[in-house]
């Protein structure tokens, strides 16, 4: 693989713009005693819509373009996430996915982002993607409330392959600006990895656009995550450009993939976590999808769709989520 298409290496100029007009994004960048650069966008400091929108895109890999667009929820305006890549299996499986758990110490946070191409922990799904990157720099963002210490950038310079001072790491919580834009703007990522798990090949898919809802912050990072998914689940929308096979019932995968096919979903994100004790492994794993999805398929010439956006549900995860 070409390093002119190295994730890490596009991610790179979505980092430098964070560092250099933090004060502008309010961002704040840290130096680990290892060196590695840490950008806090939304610990310490607010953040914003463009540091989100600019995280998301790294959190892409280059490989995807977010702009801040608007929507409504019923009666009530709300800023959205709009989502638009031509690479859809590397930048949403190869670096958006947050697929890496990380681990060290008391510390954990769960990773996304283009570091885990070189880390290849997923060593499956970086095979199926025929991807490998071998980038001297590293990116990843962690969804965490604590600046992760020299250790943990120790740690995953060293499954990176990479030297401390060449990681980067962004890091913010759920419940803050840059949270809420870099949930949304996964709107195309939720869908691509539901479709994987149903077995079709994330190759086929050429193109896909998607536009959500960027939640308004929650007081506690437990009840913004339950706004965030359900942006996604009762009103995220997404557009797949694809090429089948000869075989492939695209219709039927299609009916498949809205959230809204799921046995645990009718009712906030936030009360599903809460009956499930905590334990996301107890949520049926279909749920975590869009509610609304088109297929474009170029072979056949048709167009596929199911689901559909559902605000009251959405205005009802709201009121429960900021009360």
């Amino acid at each position: 693989m070409s390093d002119k298409r190295s994730l890490n290496k596009l991610a790179m100029d979505a980092v430098k713009q964070l560092t250099k007009y933090k004060e502008a994004l309010r961002v704040k960048v840290h130096r680990a005693k290892c060196k590695t650069t840490i950008i806090d966008c939304g610990i310490e400091v607010p953040g914003s819509l463009e540091a989100g929108r600019l995280v998301s895109e790294a959190c892409m890999g280059g490989r995807g373009t977010v702009v801040i667009a608007t929507t409504t929820v019923g009666s009530l305006f709300f800023p959205a996430a709009q989502v638009t890549t031509d690479d859809p299996a590397l930048a949403c499986l190869g670096a958006q996915v947050a697929g890496w758990s990380i681990k060290v110490d008391d510390f954990f946070a769960l990773g996304s982002g283009p570091a885990r191409a070189l880390a290849r922990v997923e060593t499956k799904l970086f095979d199926h993607l025929h991807y490998t990157d071998s980038h001297k720099e590293a990116v990843l963002l962690l969804e965490t409330r604590t600046i992760p210490g020299a250790a943990v950038c120790e740690y995953i310079a060293d499954k990176c392959g990479v030297t401390p001072d060449n990681l980067y790491l962004l890091v913010a919580p759920t419940a803050s600006i840059v949270g809420s834009v870099q949930i949304a703007a996964r709107i195309v990522e939720t869908p691509i990895h539901k479709l994987e798990n149903l077995k079709f090949d994330p190759h086929k898919i050429l193109s896909g656009v998607g536009i959500t809802p960027i939640a308004p912050v929650a007081r506690k990072d437990n009840r913004a995550m339950g706004l965030t998914n359900d942006a996604i689940l009762m009103m995220g929308q997404t557009f797949f450009f694809i090429r089948s096979s000869e075989g492939d019932d695209i219709e039927a995968l299609v009916q498949k993939i809205p959230s809204s096919t799921s046995s645990s979903y009718g009712k906030p994100f936030r009360q599903i976590f809460k009956e499930a004790k905590g334990d996301f492994y107890k949520i049926d794993p279909g749920l975590f999808a869009p509610a609304m999805i088109s297929i474009s398929d170029l072979r056949t010439g048709t167009l596929h769709t199911a689901g559909q956006i559902d605000p009251d549900l959405y205005l009802e995860s709201i009121e429960t989520s900021l009360d």
